[in-house]
């Protein structure tokens, strides 16, 4: 045997152990994830057979295939509703500004705790830490508390002669500041992190060019720490889309999100196949913004020589 035939017998085995050690988690993940998936898909078509047979026996509205073809009546229906289109739209507005909040208060915070290193910076930080460690069915009842029609902030208003102050309990508005405060500890985390990776000396370096800090933080930080940016921003828009408990327990009933919509839908209404509709909707944008997640992670890769 030749050495080169050798090497590529030595490379085929390296794969092949590879592809033997990575096949359990892929087969449970194909299995208890994907199947079901590709049998909720199948169910928004038409197809009521094999595991959507229960599903299917106890849902009501439901739109059925006759023969192989698929059906496109559900999508219709439920795309056709305002009230869905409310709810969606509702939920696009909801998550592109608690992206935007979250970017913003944890990039200022993350900058202040990087060049400011005192306790303040630290209690700061620490502050914006602690909603990780705090149940999200707490956090939004003590926001529900704190923002009611007779909580903290109405009474103290009270107290100082205003009396037609805002509430934002049981509206998108106090939705968003939930949002924002269940997800602002993981950006926080995550940008603080990649800015302590960038070292001082590039920003020395910067600054004896004549550089601001600002145009130092623009030129030299903002791009070195662009992956965790694009992975805070990616994480909690995919996670506020399919939110279910802070709109639930802090929204108004209609129109809320689609996460609460689509409980409603399966459980109230016992309209499963409107609900799954609804879900493949959520699911196709939270694929559009996970896009972005892998291109920047395909893009880091080949940059630093992986791909």
């Amino acid at each position: 045997m030749t050495a080169v035939a050798q090497r590529v017998r030595t490379r085929n085995r390296t794969r092949l152990r590879g592809f033997l050690l990575a096949l359990p988690p892929v087969l449970v993940i194909a299995f208890f994830i994907g199947l079901p998936v590709i049998a909720a898909i199948a169910y928004t078509f038409g197809y009521s057979g094999g595991i959507n047979s229960v599903v299917a026996a106890l849902a009501q509205k439901q739109h059925l295939v006759d023969g192989a073809a698929p059906t496109f009546d559900a999508y219709r229906e439920v795309l056709g509703d305002s009230s869905f289109r409310t709810d969606l739209l509702v939920t696009v507005i909801v998550t592109i500004v608690t992206v935007v909040l979250v970017m913003v208060l944890s990039w200022a915070i993350a900058l202040y705790a990087r060049f400011s290193r005192g306790v303040l910076a630290k209690l700061v930080t620490a502050l914006a830490v602690v909603p990780m460690f705090i149940p999200v069915v707490i956090a939004s009842y003590a926001i529900l508390t704190f923002y009611s029609t007779d909580g903290f902030t109405r009474t103290l208003f009270h107290l100082l002669g205003w009396e037609d102050s805002p509430a934002l309990a049981y509206k998108m508005t106090g939705v968003t500041v939930g949002q924002v405060w269940t997800h602002l500890p993981f950006g926080v985390l995550l940008i603080s992190s990649g800015l302590s990776s960038v070292p001082d000396t590039l920003i020395d370096a910067a600054r004896d060019a004549g550089a601001s800090m600002s145009r130092a933080v623009r030129a030299v930080m903002i791009p070195m720490a662009a992956l965790p940016t694009i992975i805070v921003a990616t994480f909690t828009g995919i996670g506020v889309l399919g939110s279910f408990t802070v709109p639930y327990l802090i929204g108004p009933n209609a129109p809320n999100m689609l996460g609460v919509s689509m409980a409603q839908y399966y459980q109230s209404f016992n309209q499963a196949q409107q609900a799954v509709v609804m879900a493949v909707v959520v699911f196709v944008l939270a694929a559009g913004i996970g896009y972005f997640y892998v291109r920047a992670n395909a893009k880091s890769a080949r940059g630093s020589g992986r791909l």
